[in-house]
């Protein structure tokens, strides 16, 4: 025969599981240091300066 399976315990199990894996995913995401965001804060503030210096602009009147 088969194991007789309580759907609550299963249904709680998993959810307890998604739980997990979401804190997980955002300790990833949002876990990081002011250094690591001022380092990163800097890099875009660089690569933002580098991009305005070039472009073209068309300033002939004609």
């Amino acid at each position: 025969m088969a194991d007789v399976v309580n759907l609550n315990q299963f249904r709680k199990g998993k959810t307890r599981a998604d739980q997990t894996k979401k804190a997980h995913d955002n300790r990833i995401k949002f876990g990081r240091s002011k250094a690591d965001k001022d380092k990163d804060e800097a890099a875009r503030e660089k690569h933002k300066r580098e991009l305005d210096g070039k472009i073209i602009t068309d300033n002939s009147d004609d």
